[in-house]
């Protein structure tokens, strides 16, 4: 399949205070479900929106395609304004515009092939050209061999695939993925998001990504906009969102991808086990690597082992955060948290004699105290590991074969 040209740098989308209002109707009052958003989607990349329902998110990608027409404000595509076209002229916008959804879409009476080939024979495609380009996109989407089969017969992620060739097969140079992945497992999730990597990568084109899964910002994104109440409340570069989330809605995000810092009940249950100083240190790609870690502990001559943690990759670039217990010299592990506070992030929760809380824990509701049912949470299917595996950092070196992945509890261990 060949690449689309080049694309350029500037933004191939915007948002000027843009906002759509829905009326009262009956006893339905006036919704905002847009209110005010200002930002621009640059040409080639993979770009995020995130939000719980009722954000407004999807109203927002409707804006994008003229599904929706805003109340206020401007939308510009591709250096159009869709700002009072007609819609002879909005289809005209929509042609280079493709969209994949969470429920696939798809025609039951129709074949895989007559699926992908359906917006060909609405704009017109002779017969042989629909069928060359149909088999190049099944053969590109990986489900060449399904061409003769109903949707019925398909599992969720070849559904998908179809959903996705059939969005490319007039090739856009935008694709709107409205919750794609929602109603696909979590292995199926990463086969159809290594897909769209793909599609952006290899063909160029520009893709926008409405999610409430922040899993799914973590691994495909470059930049990402947090929605709340219809507003654009956090925006910039997936990995400093990640990293540095500034909105308690982010913080809460980002706590259902990570999991990396122990919950209140957790930390209760590690103060059990363990009388040291506990303290939950950042871990990026540059300060706050473990050889930084591993240094700054053996030049104050305190060991540290690691009792919870986890560390991932957010837009190919390694982030989380690791629970230490640091044992020594009451001066020399004062010495050392300050140390570390100086190259990364650092929380002290204290000891089990003075305990600290960590004010940074936010869940869904509030922060610390409430429901938990985010941060600390134990991830399904986890690789769990024993106390005495999870390694020192000693003053002698880094952790036994190194941090990998998550440590979790199984059970209260």
């Amino acid at each position: 399949m060949s690449a689309t040209a080049a694309p350029t740098t500037g933004p191939i989308i915007s948002f000027r205070d843009a906002s759509k209002v829905f009326p009262a109707r009956g006893r339905r009052p006036e919704v905002r479900a847009v209110d005010g958003v200002t930002l621009d989607v640059r040409a080639g990349e993979i770009f995020g929106v995130i939000g719980y329902s009722g954000a407004g998110k999807s109203t927002l990608v409707r804006l994008i395609n003229a599904l929706e027409t805003t109340t206020g404000g401007s939308v510009v595509v591709d250096g159009t304004d869709l700002t009072g076209l007609s819609e002879a002229r909005l289809r005209g916008v929509r042609a280079g515009i493709g969209m994949i959804f969470q429920q696939f879409n798809l025609l039951s009476a129709r074949t895989v092939a007559g699926n992908v080939a359906y917006p060909l024979e609405v704009a017109g495609w002779p017969r042989e050209k629909r069928r060359a380009r149909v088999a190049e996109l099944l053969d590109f989407v990986g489900i060449g061999d399904k061409a003769d089969v109903h949707p019925a017969q398909l599992s969720g992620g070849q559904k998908q695939r179809v959903g996705i060739a059939r969005a490319l097969a007039t090739s856009p140079r935008i694709l709107l993925a409205d919750e794609a992945t929602s109603a696909l497992d979590p292995e199926t999730t990463q086969d159809v998001l290594a897909l769209l990597r793909r599609v952006n990568r290899e063909l160029g084109i520009t893709v926008v990504v409405i999610t409430h899964e922040m899993d799914v910002v973590r691994s495909i994104c470059d930049r990402v906009a947090v929605m709340e109440h219809g507003k654009v409340v956090e925006l910039g570069d997936a990995y400093q969102v990640f990293s540095r989330p500034k909105q308690p809605v982010t913080r809460r995000f980002v706590a259902t991808a990570l999991k990396d810092r122990p919950s209140a009940e957790v930390l209760e249950r590690l103060r059990a086990r363990h009388s040291g100083r506990i303290v939950t240190v950042g871990v990026d790609e540059v300060a706050g690597s473990s050889a930084v870690i591993t240094r700054v502990l053996r030049e104050r001559g305190v060991d540290g082992t690691v009792v919870f943690g986890g560390i991932t990759e957010v837009a190919e670039r390694p982030y989380g955060s690791l629970t230490l217990e640091l044992v020594g010299d009451a001066a020399a592990v004062d010495g050392a948290v300050a140390a570390l506070r100086g190259v990364t992030d650092v929380v002290d929760l204290g000891t089990a004699a003075r305990p600290l809380e960590d004010p940074s824990v936010v869940r869904r509701g509030g922060p610390v105290g409430a429901e938990e049912d985010t941060a600390g949470a134990p991830r399904r299917g986890a690789r769990v590991v024993g106390v005495a595996d999870y390694g020192t950092f000693a003053s002698g070196g880094g952790p036994a074969g190194g941090p990998t992945g998550m440590i979790e509890e199984d059970g209260d261990r």
